[in-house]
């Protein structure tokens, strides 16, 4: 081979090795010589690398190094890819782990609304619930609870260790302001339950005013109530801190 041939196979060589997608042999052929025999030279080039590792393929009318087909099992990597919970999960997830065992109908009338079917697929798929058995009433239904994984990922020893409202409210995870959002959903769930947005990942959101015109007058006055008072309590804390944002 004489030294003008092996500096064209090297400057062949280093263009396919730096391009970020297979190169035709038109677009090879710009950056070598006028002149060079681009076929000859990349026939020879994959015939060097035949053995190795990383062979020079042909795809399509592209070329392309490639690693040996061969060595593909052996290349292979396994990643944990995390996924977010959506807000419906972390609900259900709280109902079941502090009124445990309970029922997928019971974590509905808790939450008012509906589940969706990939609310507890998500939540089997993490390992942190698992069903215990069948209520013994009409229809049998499944009642779930919380397994050791979820203990382990959140740190508790035991059920009895988790959080109570005290704890909660002490670390500023409660307060009166969330009341109101509670009161809504529970007016809510008293009209009409609704479907999780699971399949577009948003969730569907109504507005106090509309849940009132919903009502009938007395619900309507007494859900008013119930957030007239909720808001008192907030102002009343407000005063109190005045330093609190």
């Amino acid at each position: 081979m004489s030294e003008d041939r092996f500096q064209l196979l090297r400057l062949l060589e280093a263009t396919l090795f730096a391009a970020s997608e297979p190169m035709a042999e038109k677009s090879l052929a710009e950056r070598l010589p006028e002149g060079a025999d681009i076929a000859g030279l990349l026939q020879e080039l994959a015939g060097l690398y035949a053995n190795r590792g990383v062979h020079l393929m042909q795809i399509g009318e592209r070329w392309a190094f490639r690693t040996a087909p061969d060595l593909g099992d052996r290349l292979q990597i396994e990643t944990t890819v995390a996924r977010k919970l959506s807000r419906a999960a972390i609900e259900t997830l709280a109902i079941i782990a502090y009124h445990q065992p309970v029922t997928r109908a019971e974590v509905e009338e808790i939450r008012g609304v509906a589940l969706s079917r990939g609310t507890l697929d998500s939540l089997l798929e993490a390992g942190w619930i698992r069903p215990k058995g069948r209520r013994q009433t009409p229809g049998r239904p499944v009642t779930w609870v919380t397994t050791e994984t979820f203990l382990d990922h959140f740190g508790l020893e035991s059920r009895e260790a988790l959080p109570g409202i005290e704890e909660l409210k002490a670390a500023g995870l409660l307060d009166a302001r969330s009341a109101i959002s509670t009161l809504g959903a529970q007016a809510m769930a008293a009209v009409a339950p609704r479907e999780d947005a699971e399949g577009t990942g948003e969730e569907a959101e109504e507005g106090e005013e509309g849940v009132v015109e919903a009502m009938d007058p007395e619900e309507a006055a007494e859900f008013e109530s119930m957030v007239a008072a909720a808001e008192a309590i907030a102002e009343e804390e407000d005063e109190e801190e005045p330093g609190k944002a």
